[in-house]
């Protein structure tokens, strides 16, 4: 099998499932619990915490567990209208976040905000100026995700953050990180972000554990499950001890090396260009991120391609994420041609990926090109 859809999820090193593994079967204590083996387990959560809120770039005690992205996404948009309510009830956001946010925020306005949408150019891209443009008296927060999870745009959080503060400094910040963690550079600290959401999912940890920062700016934040008091009482719950030490284990794994690792999958990026490019009707789409490739086959309709392809043992995913034969909500906000907008994929990289993977889905994708008939 050839995996090209790390975006959707990653592999989980035999290493991160050993680390899990020891805590389900040993080390299983409640981290509340007052004997030894329960202060032991709550060491051992402050630890993996430190371990995480490292590599993210902040204090732990900034740092709250989620059970994932979409957590931390609706999280921090109820933290952030919650904080600003004497301010306003504007929100801006783009066109192009993840559902998470997008769905977040059409439930705000059910409760009476209203919601700026922003759409990018036909590459994806989206300016800090036409943010900040969006931007008035009464916007109690701004959501910008990091990197783009169909088209890898990565747009310029700490510029927007920058013009925040000149124009507009009550207003919160939030940033959906789930693509950018440990793919892009970036510190929580300096970002000038006031919300931070992760998952470790997409970094070789299990699915059912993500983050959330939470920064200085933010004055007592509204819990989101009250209860217990775990979490600094803001996000109460028996923690789920396997699923963080596997997240720990997956960034000690990650780090090792980020900085080749990344140059590698950059260069596999470029040489995934070069290759599908080559292919008639191919026409390569967004791009900055290292690990994401947006491309369509114009004219071929992606859920045949993703099928297809499928058959063969190649994983890659249908960037429109078709429903009934309509694109996703992030490809039909750039208003490209119908027969560009049904044939998009996306394929996305990991640290095991090679380059003969990219050669045989090239291949694949050629034979799929020259031996199907267009239908778009």
């Amino acid at each position: 099998m050839i995996y090209l859809d790390h975006a959707a999820t990653t592999p989980v090193p035999r290493a991160v499932a050993d680390a899990m593994y020891a805590v389900l079967t040993e080390q299983f204590a409640n981290p509340s619990a007052q004997y030894p083996m329960g202060l032991e387990m709550k060491k051992q959560l402050a630890a993996w915490r430190r371990t995480i809120a490292g590599a993210l770039g902040c204090d732990p005690k900034a740092l709250f567990f989620t059970s994932c992205g979409t957590e931390g996404d609706n999280w921090a948009v109820r933290a952030a209208l919650w904080q600003n309510r004497h301010l306003g009830r504007h929100i801006v956001t783009t066109a192009v976040e993840h559902s998470a946010v997008l769905e977040a925020c059409r439930w705000a306005q059910q409760d009476g905000c209203e919601v700026t949408y922003l759409t990018p150019d036909a590459q994806g891209n989206l300016s800090a100026q036409a943010v900040l443009d969006a931007v008035r008296p009464d916007t109690a927060l701004v959501s910008i995700m990091m990197v783009n999870n169909e088209l890898g745009n990565v747009f310029p959080i700490a510029e927007i953050a920058r013009g925040l503060a000149a124009k507009n400094p009550k207003t919160l910040l939030h940033t959906d990180a789930v693509q950018g963690f440990l793919e892009v550079p970036f510190a929580a600290r300096t970002l000038g972000a006031d919300f931070v959401s992760v998952s470790a999912h997409k970094i070789g940890g299990p699915k059912g554990i993500g983050a959330l920062y939470v920064g200085p700016r933010v004055r007592n934040p509204r819990p989101l499950l009250p209860g217990g008091g775990q979490e600094d009482g803001l996000r109460s719950g028996t923690e789920a001890t396997a699923q963080i030490a596997g997240f720990a284990k997956a960034v000690e794994l990650r780090l090792s090396g980020l900085e080749e690792t990344l140059a590698r999958m950059a260069s596999l990026r470029d040489y995934a260009v070069e290759q599908l490019s080559a292919i008639p009707d191919v026409q390569i789409l967004g791009g900055g991120a290292p690990h994401i490739l947006a491309l369509s086959l114009a004219g071929w309709p992606s859920q045949n391609i993703v099928n297809d392809l499928g058959a063969q043992g190649i994983c890659i995913s249908a960037g429109s994420a078709c429903h009934q034969g309509k694109p996703s909500h992030v490809v039909a906000a750039l208003k490209l041609a119908k027969r560009v907008s049904g044939g998009v994929i996306r394929l996305s990289f990991g640290p095991e990926t090679t380059q003969d993977d990219i050669d045989q889905c090239a291949a694949a994708l050629r034979r799929h090109h020259d031996t199907r008939m267009p239908m778009l």
